[in-house]
């Protein structure tokens, strides 16, 4: 998965006084996506060397900021690209492409709250703890994290896998029940309800898996397993999906690369491997 980097390490720990040298990262988002070459640009290939940065983590022993300040111009060789995009492209490494889905999601939080939810005042940066703080009424924003479920539900009977096709999206893999976690809902709850919401099936022996952090979308995703309880007959919501199917270990087709949860418990059920439930 996305995050399994070893032996590269990252560590996320706030330092917040952590200055950059000119060979650290750059993380530099638009609307229009990430600043990349044939990698993330330096410090000092972006000219800001002494400039104002924000510390975001390190993998080993290099850093990753994200700039203050709109860049006006782009060296060479360097053009701002979807990250849908370099996921595909085959030409970036496990661990870049986990710093830019976590920095994205480090972005995307500071960008949204230049101002206080509470009182609309100007917020700024706690020096204690990876947190936005308004001085005007105390309110403390820290980053969010969105917990969601993928559901492997399976046929245990006749040993199938539930897999699935979102409707209206581009992509043409094959994916498992997953949706986010509501207000009240435990995780297994969350697994009961988009089962029946997507698939029209119940379920029984819920049973946790493994979780992967999933920052473009500023997912948790817990990954379930779980056995179809009663019929197998699916009653596809068609507004969410466009396909949702019972396929033998035989007929399941994985994903193209290995670094989503969704593929890697597709992959269980396909090798005969899912823990026992």
């Amino acid at each position: 998965m996305i995050q399994d980097i070893f032996p590269h390490r990252m560590d996320i720990t706030y330092k917040p006084d952590r200055k950059a040298s000119g060979s650290d990262k750059a993380v530099y988002f638009t609307d229009e996506g990430v600043l990349f070459g044939t990698e993330l640009p330096s410090v000092s290939e972006l000219g800001l060397t002494g400039k104002d940065l924000t510390y975001l983590f390190s993998i080993d022993d290099l850093s990753f900021f994200l700039p203050e300040d709109e860049l006006l111009t782009y060296p060479d060789g360097f053009s701002c690209r979807r990250i849908r995009e370099l996921r595909y492209s085959g030409e970036v490494s496990k661990e870049e492409l986990f710093a830019v889905y976590t920095a994205k999601q480090l972005w995307s939080w500071y960008r949204n709250n230049c101002f206080c939810g509470r009182c609309g005042q100007k917020t700024g940066r706690s020096l204690k703890e990876r947190a936005i703080t308004c001085d005007h009424c105390g309110n403390i924003i820290y980053p969010r994290v969105v917990p969601a479920v993928i559901v492997g539900v399976i046929d245990r009977e006749n040993d199938k896998l539930l897999v699935t096709k979102y409707n209206g999206r581009s992509i043409g893999y094959y994916a498992l029940v997953a949706g986010f976690t509501e207000i009240g809902e435990t995780l297994e709850q969350t697994v009961e309800r988009e089962v029946m919401e997507e698939a029209g099936l119940k379920v029984k022996n819920i049973r946790y898996y493994r979780s992967q952090p999933w920052g473009i979308a500023d997912d948790l995703l817990a990954g379930f397993f779980c056995e179809v309880d009663g019929s197998t007959e699916i009653h596809m919501d068609e507004s969410e999906l466009s396909v949702a199917e019972w396929k033998s270990r035989e007929e399941v087709e994985l994903q193209p690369d290995e670094l989503s949860l969704t593929n890697e418990m597709m992959t269980v059920f396909k090798d005969g491997k899912v823990p026992k439930l």
